[in-house]
């Protein structure tokens, strides 16, 4: 069980230092307003770029150049994978810069409930303290280490403030 502390997260016994979303954590996460939700999550899937790193894990899936994430809410995917060409408001995973190169995705919002926020992931940091768009973010070679030992329905634990 993954648990964020106001130090980091707490994965198998090893306190990890973590950088949440620009809005803080929340209990009303809404699309775009830059939160992490609080609660209980599980991790669903682990995606890596193979062009750059090994498969973390033996069940974590090449993100292609085609790979991209609905995150229209209006859209009848919003919130999970699709594959370019796409016609409704997404986000690539194959990304330019390296934030993606391993990315856990977590049940938050699933099944998909509009304006509700799409895709909490797990991924590397731009820099220690740099906060996200609302996903949980970790040093590469933490979030390396993490995904090497977490498997689908590993529980992730989004405290709310204290």
């Amino acid at each position: 069980m993954m648990r964020l502390t106001p130090r980091g997260v707490l994965f198998a016994g090893r306190l990890f230092t973590a950088v949440v979303g620009r809005g803080g954590v929340t209990g009303d996460k809404r699309e775009g307003d830059g939160a992490t939700p609080v609660g209980l999550h599980r991790i669903m899937a682990c995606y890596y770029r193979a062009d750059r790193v090994p498969a973390p894990a033996p069940w974590a899936i090449p993100i292609g150049p085609r790979d991209l994430w609905s995150d229209a809410p209006e859209d009848a995917a919003y919130n999970s994978r699709v594959l370019a060409p796409y016609p409704a408001s997404h986000e690539r995973m194959r990304r330019a810069d390296r934030l993606y190169d391993i990315v856990l995705t977590t049940d938050w919002n699933v099944p998909a409930t509009p304006g509700r926020g799409s895709a909490i992931f797990l991924h590397r940091w731009r820099k220690r303290c740099h906060p996200t768009e609302g996903c949980i973010a970790f040093r590469p070679d933490h979030l390396a280490w993490i995904a090497a030992r977490a498997v689908p329905g590993t529980r992730l634990l989004v405290p709310g403030k204290p």
